[in-house]
């Protein structure tokens, strides 16, 4: 511990490791260890796991399971303070770090609009649906009112799959077209349909699936 305590006054707590960093939070290297050889070294899937099942991992218990737990949520609103922050996107990665810490760990599905300027600034960010385990109701004509309302000339869609898995859907293509469609009518474009899971993301721009 003391050598990690010197490392991070020396070099900041951003030059340690995942490692280092677990063992300060847990007080117990072995520990440490036995969380990143359970979730394959990922602190993405450490912070995603339940209370019951992680305090059972190298004999970590509830009180240190939970310090754990307090540590990943209190660095989700951090980065969803820093993202609520941003005036403009670029990429569909600037779009995902702007909602996977609201949106990664829902046990429903929520779906939210980006409306931009043709700059790429952000005019407003609105959830348009919000919905069950296996899906949710999204109104492609609600959509395109309000960016006519904002004089918007383009938007993004994003949406969730608590079910872990980003993969598109045969109603997630059907509600792309469709938004696509009714938009172009007004010569507003649908730039991405993104697409939020625990376990990665899905663009459907990046996946070739956009019209233009």
């Amino acid at each position: 511990m003391k050598n990690i305590h010197d490392k991070m006054a020396a070099r900041g707590v951003e030059a340690l490791d995942d490692a280092e960093l677990l063992t300060l939070l847990t007080e117990d290297g072995q520990a440490a260890r036995a969380l990143l050889e359970a979730y394959d070294g990922s602190p993405a899937r450490i912070a995603g796991e339940s209370e019951a099942r992680l305090r059972m991992v190298g004999g970590l218990g509830l009180k240190r399971a939970r310090l754990l737990l307090a540590a990943a949520e209190f660095g989700r609103r951090a980065a969803a303070d820093r993202a609520a922050e941003a005036d403009s996107v670029a990429t569909s990665d600037d779009v995902v770090r702007l909602f996977r810490p609201q949106l990664q760990r829902l046990a429903h599905e929520e779906c939210w609009v980006v409306y931009l300027t043709s700059s790429n600034r952000i005019i407003e960010r609105q959830r348009v649906s919000q919905g069950g385990v296996t899906g949710t109701v999204v109104d492609h004509r609600l959509i395109v009112k309000r960016a006519l309302e904002l004089l918007a000339t383009q938007l993004i869609l994003i949406h969730n799959h608590p079910s872990g898995t980003p993969e598109a859907s045969g109603q997630d293509k059907t509600l792309t077209e469709r938004v696509a469609r009714a938009a172009e009518l007004f010569d507003i474009r649908l730039l991405d349909h993104i697409i939020i899971a625990r376990e990665g993301d899905f663009s459907f721009r990046r996946e070739g699936l956009m019209g233009r």
